[in-house]
This record gives C-alpha cells, sequence and structure tokens, in this order.
C-alpha cells in the first residue's frame, strides 16, 4: 500500500511541475549544466530531456535490477549473476540458474507492465511524442553506482557506468564526551553500535524486549540507536540514544561489531572502518545487501521476526569472537581504500566531466538505438537458420533426384538384360 501510495505521489508531483511553464522558463533561462537524479524518485529524467541538458543517475541499488538491464542496456548473464531478492549468490546450480533466469523474466515482464501502465503516458504526454520511461533513463550520460568490488560480485560493465561505493564515508572524528566516557567504560571488551536506519522508527514491546534481552547477555557495551518505549528487559551495559553519530562510532577503535538493517550507507561505513556486522535484514535491498556480505564472510544474519534472544545473542558471539569475520571485513576494507581515487572523488570528476564535454553519449553503447531481437541478434540466427534450412533441403532434394536417377537407369539396365 506503502509502495502505491507512494507511486501516486510522485506521480501527482511529475504532473504538478511539468504543468508549470513558468517554472520551467525560470530553469531554461538558469542554463544548467548537468542535471543529477535518482531514478527511485521519479521525473528527474524527463525533466533533462524536458530542458535539453544532460543527466547522471545516481543509483544506490545493486546490480541487477530490471532498471540497469533493460533502460541502462547493462549485461546480466542469468547463469552467474543473481537477482535482487532471489537470495543466490554468482555461484549456481542448475535449478538455481533456472529460477534466475525465469526470475529475470518474470521481473522484466512485470516492470515493463508497470511502466507502461503508470508512466508511460506522461512522458509521452510531457513531450508530446511517443516517449517511455525506459527509453528516457536510458539516455543518461553517466550511472554513478554506488557501490564497488569489496560488495558486488564480479560482473561485466559499461563504459557510462561507474562505481561511486562509500562516496559518504569519512574518516571518524571524536564523540561527544558524554558517549566517550560510555564507550571507554567498555573497557577491553569493547562495545557493538546498533542502528535499524532511519526509517524505523519504533518497534513491538515483544521485539524490543527480544533485542534487549540478548544485549543483555553480551560483555560489551552497546549504544542503541531506538527512539521507541524503554525496553522492560534493557540491561545497564545497553544506552538508548535517539541519534547516534554512527560513523565515528564505527571508526572507534573500541567497536566490535555492528548490528544494522542492511542499509547501503551503514554498510559501507562498516566496509570503510572494517567492522564486522550482525544483519537484521527488513525490507527492499536489505536482505539482498547483507546475502553478499555473509557470502563475503564478513556477517551473520538473523530474521527479525523468528530470532530469539538466543539468536542475536549466539550472531554476536560469533562475529566478535572468530577472528575470521574481522579478518574478512578488513579485506574488504583494504580492497575499498585501495583504489585509484576516492569514491567521492570519482563522482565529483564524472559529473564536472560531463559538464565540461556537454554531455558523454560517447560512453554510451549503440545497443540502446536496437530492437530487442536485434540486440539477441534473433534477426541474424533466423536468417542463419534459414541459410542452413535451404542448404539442408537442397541436399535432401539433390540425393533424392540422385537417388531416383540411379534407380532408373539401374531398371533399364536390368531390362536390356
Amino acid at each position: 500500500m506503502k509502495a502505491c501510495a507512494r507511486a501516486a505521489f510522485y506521480l501527482a508531483l511529475c504532473r504538478r511541475v511539468f504543468e508549470r511553464e513558468d517554472l520551467l522558463e525560470k530553469w531554461r533561462q538558469e542554463e544548467f549544466d548537468v542535471l543529477v537524479t535518482d531514478p527511485m524518485n521519479m521525473c528527474g529524467d524527463l525533466l533533462a530531456l524536458k530542458l535539453n541538458i544532460p543527466f547522471i543517475i545516481s543509483l544506490r541499488f545493486s546490480f541487477g535490477s530490471a532498471l540497469e538491464r533493460l533502460c541502462g542496456q547493462l549485461p546480466t548473464p542469468p547463469s552467474y549473476l543473481p537477482g535482487i531478492g532471489i537470495g543466490n549468490t554468482d555461484q549456481m546450480d542448475f535449478i538455481q540458474r533456472l529460477k534466475n533466469m525465469l526470475f529475470n523474466l518474470v521481473q522484466d515482464f512485470l516492470f515493463s507492465i508497470a511502466m507502461a501502465a503508470k508512466w508511460d503516458y506522461l512522458y509521452a504526454d510531457v513531450m508530446g511524442k511517443p516517449t517511455t520511461l525506459c527509453d528516457t533513463l536510458g539516455k543518461a550520460d553517466i550511472w554513478l553506482i554506488r557501490t564497488y568490488w569489496d560488495f558486488e560480485y564480479p560482473r561485466p560493465l559499461l563504459p557510462n557506468f561507474k562505481f561511486v561505493g562509500g562516496l559518504h564515508c569519512k574518516p571518524a572524528k571524536p564523540l561527544p564526551k558524554e558517549m566517550e566516557e560510555f564507550v571507554q567504560s567498555s573497557g577491553d571488551d569493547g562495545i557493538v553500535v546498533f542502528s535499524l536506519g532511519s526509517m524505523v522508527k519504533n518497534l513491538t514491546k515483544d521485539r524490543a524486549n527480544t533485542i534487549a534481552s540478548a544485549l543483555g547477555q553480551i560483555p560489551q557495551k552497546v549504544l542503541w540507536r531506538y527512539s521507541g518505549d524503554k525496553p522492560d528487559t534493557l540491561s545497564p551495559n545497553t544506552k538508548l540514544y535517539d541519534w547516534i553519530p554512527q560513523n565515528d562510532l564505527l571508526g572507534h577503535p573500541k567497536t566490535r561489531a555492528f548490528i544494522t538493517h542492511g542499509g547501503t550507507n551503514g554498510l559501507y561505513e562498516a566496509i570503510y572502518h572494517g567492522v564486522p556486522m550482525v544483519g537484521i535484514p527488513l525490507f527492499a535491498d536489505q536482505p539482498d545487501n547483507l546475502l553478499h556480505m555473509k557470502t563475503k564472510g564478513a556477517a551473520v544474519t538473523v530474521d527479525f521476526n523468528k530470532m530469539k534472544s538466543e539468536d542475536l545473542k549466539e550472531a554476536l558471539t560469533e562475529v566478535i569472537n572468530n577472528p575470521s569475520y574481522k579478518e574478512s571485513m578488513m579485506r574488504l576494507s583494504r580492497i575499498h581504500h585501495d583504489q585509484p581515487m576516492k569514491p567521492l572523488d570519482q563522482a565529483v570528476y564524472w559529473i564536472e566531466f560531463v559538464m565540461r564535454n556537454k554531455g558523454a553519449k560517447h560512453l554510451r553503447v549503440e545497443a540502446h538505438n536496437l530492437t530487442w531481437y536485434q540486440y539477441h541478434c534473433l534477426d541474424v540466427i533466423a536468417f542463419l537458420l534459414s541459410i542452413v534450412a535451404l542448404v539442408i533441403f537442397i541436399f535432401v532434394k539433390t540425393c533424392k533426384w540422385l537417388f531416383r536417377k540411379c534407380c532408373r537407369r539401374s531398371s533399364a539396365k536390368s531390362k536390356k538384360e
């Protein structure tokens, strides 16, 4: 219901924006060099097209969705690239590859139907000619993808897809005095940082008590970002905060683990500072994000709805006491930091590149101008099959003709004798 309401809101907002010709004219007079948009908030691409300026897409989802595959023309072989949310890794057996391929086909079909039903008519109406959302997104000069090889499975890329994962990460700053005192009181056991993100404002009393009970059974001190009613089972080692400086806490030398819902920002802050994770995925891309980290040996996950206090305690104990998780996360952290250019600098470079060159159309593949059957060479395959069929037909007819001729000669020779 929330997704439908959000879509309806953006649809109404987009229509309202393009009804304001005075506002559009004001923006034209500003002569902007580039527009940066997130396609999760619709119509930024359409606005760039309407204003006739180049645009850049900034996307946080991991590769594999229909958006990059259909609109960005990004190659996504289903044989080793798992679809988002299907629960596979890049190592799949036959059944998993079968499910993955069917999943992609269904996802592409539903995406196309949804876009055609909700957005394509608006795009065509605004532009005054047949225009689709996917074709418009495909005109993006650069796609800034907020992930990197420390997180992603190896895969083919296009020239206009650039990694900028962790562009918001930075070295830790000193903590507030009261918070630093609590952290230092942990001694050699250290601390655990706990946040389920800004979208989760409250938990049910049962879930909060389950979590608080588990946290009370570990020797570490816990800083929990939580704004609901105080759990009945809250222990002295756990302190509740309406807000925490998450990046600074993850960069603190006493931090031993990070309990997270698996949001991309928190995930990259953990990678940046080398902190292993206990994942409690809730929705959207979070299960897939944490599956990546689990596959790379840097996280343990628990089911939010089914977990008991013992489950969360065991997961924390495993991540904190088993050095393999810290080692795996430090390896990912080294990969993240070992780049020729910092993610933020790279994002700035490519934005300025588009501004300097009035776009980057030379980086867009010709696949954007092909039909689906041309892209998959189905017309070429059909032509070659026709040639093969024709050759086989001629060969068979020739053999039959030669056979009959030989038979007639043999028959005539027998009669003469």
